[in-house]
């Protein structure tokens, strides 16, 4: 395994600085953002796409400094019951899948989406419970009417073109926890597989050291990234909670860096966990804890990770 970066967080730097700055603190692999919600500050697709002269500068702009790019992202919602948002999105899918291809990456990182609650609907509609019986006719149009159709089409487009689909869990789309990930395999096959990212699985009641156990050789790609669970709230509140995550002292959970929400016995476990799944990726950190500053989140997790990160394959058991 390696430890990776959601280059992200230094969309506000050149490019190469980001770069520069990433490799000295000691990581060794890059996820960049082609557009969506992550933006594309370090690739434009446009330029990229089919530009063989272009892809191989940019391209060299990574290597050269010894890292390796373990996943392009477009986090978007090619669902969206907006058609022209949906058809922005899904543009920038297909546009990732193929300079994916080109350039050799072998993941690509999205969510599955949340199509809206009929043909008619303006807005996304996430169905958290079966009852009044609208939510469940209205989950099962969701499901067949809109996901079936763009996941069977989108998968193929990824197979066709060498690319594995990595899906983020994520509540507010579809695809939010483990059994909703099988139902999209269902659909697409082998092309999809899991961006498994801890922080959204801890406050469902999930855990993630279960889920690697079930998910096995379907996690494509790992984002790491904590959730702090405030006990006090949740026993007022529950989990389902809609202020701001800027609201830390009222919200029932926020995320956090690496080892600020759960301590490194668990993130051993969880590597530990992955290695048993055989996953030899990158450990992708993710930062969007608002009690540090990006420098301040991201160094800290490069140094948890440093002394959790198992590097070397196994050797003979030895005593075995």
């Amino acid at each position: 395994m390696k430890i990776g970066v959601f280059t992200v967080l230094f969309a506000q730097r050149p490019f190469e600085e980001a770069l520069d700055y990433i490799r000295d603190a000691g990581v060794e692999a890059v996820e960049i953002g082609t557009g969506g919600a992550p933006g594309n500050s370090h690739c434009n697709l446009d330029s990229l796409v089919d530009n063989p002269d272009a892809q191989s500068a940019w391209f060299n702009t990574v290597t050269s400094r010894g890292l390796e790019i373990s996943a392009l992202s477009c986090h978007g919602n090619p669902l969206h019951p907006n058609t022209s948002m949906a058809r922005a999105d899904d543009d920038v899918y297909r546009k990732t899948v193929r300079l994916a291809s080109q350039l050799g990456v072998q993941n690509v990182v999205t969510f599955s989406g949340c199509p809206g609650d009929s043909a008619n609907a303006k807005y996304p509609n996430w169905v958290t419970c079966p009852w009044p019986t609208e939510y469940a006719d209205m989950l099962k149009w969701q499901w067949d009417d809109v996901a079936t159709p763009y996941w069977s089409d989108a998968a193929k487009y990824a197979d066709d073109h060498s690319v594995r689909v990595a899906i983020e869990l994520h509540p507010g789309f579809l695809g939010y926890h483990t059994e909703s990930f099988w139902k999209l395999r269902e659909i697409g096959g082998e092309a999809l597989g899991v961006n498994f990212d801890p922080s959204h699985l801890f406050w469902q009641g999930m855990d993630p050291l279960v889920c690697v156990r079930e998910l096995k050789d379907a996690i494509y790609h790992v984002h790491m990234k904590d959730t702090w669970l405030d006990e006090p709230n949740i026993k007022r509140n529950g989990v389902l909670d809609t202020k701001q995550y800027t609201d830390e002292v009222n919200r029932s959970w926020i995320f956090r860096t690496v080892g600020y929400g759960h301590g490194p016995e668990f993130w051993r476990s969880l590597v530990s966990e992955l290695r048993l799944a055989g996953y030899d990726g990158a450990l992708s950190i993710e930062h969007e804890d608002s009690l540090m500053s990006t420098n301040e989140g991201f160094t800290k997790a490069v140094e948890f990770l440093k002394s959790t990160v198992i590097r070397e394959s196994p050797g003979d058991a030895w005593w075995a």
